[in-house]
């Protein structure tokens, strides 16, 4: 199935711009209460994801580095210690299941390498646990609605795909 089912449209994606500072980000994700969130370079293009993990990194490495001063330093200086790839508008759901097991979003680009918008996890578990729910004749309809019974269905995809 073509991910643009999936997919949650850029204008309705909270990002960053990369030409902001530490303070920006921080208290944007704050207010969101986001551990990652994608980066936007100025010509619409992915840039990156940035981590709450990636900026206390770069608090802890930067002797002397008070809240205050956070304003003054641009996300250009904090190094990024992962990589969210992302993928083209017209894969598959089934491409993004590896993804979805490091990734909290898979970021989406066009033709041009736009970003155009985000797949959640949460999407990519519920359709492999509805899709798998149509495999599965023995469970009862209540506990096929249950996300512990939709977890289950998600790791045995993963297995299945020998990832797991």
């Amino acid at each position: 199935m073509n991910i643009a089912f999936f997919l949650l449209p850029k204008k309705e994606v909270v990002y960053l711009p990369v030409k902001c500072t530490i303070r920006q980000a921080l208290e944007k994700m704050e207010y969101h209460r986001y551990t990652a969130i994608p980066l936007i370079d100025d010509q619409g293009k992915y840039a990156g994801t940035l981590t709450e993990g990636d900026l206390l990194w770069k608090m802890k490495n930067t002797p002397g580095l008070t809240f205050k001063d956070t304003a003054k330093i641009y996300l250009s200086e904090v190094p990024r210690r992962i990589t969210n790839n992302p993928v083209r508008i017209d894969a598959e759901i089934e491409d993004l299941l590896s993804l979805a097991i490091v990734q909290n979003f898979v970021p989406v680009v066009d033709d041009n390498d736009i970003f155009i918008g985000i797949i959640r996890r949460r999407e990519i578990m519920e359709y492999y646990g509805k899709t798998l729910l149509t495999d599965d004749k023995e469970a009862d309809s209540e506990k096929k609605l249950s996300p512990k019974f939709m977890f289950y269905n998600f790791v045995r995809a993963l297995k299945s795909q020998n990832m797991g």
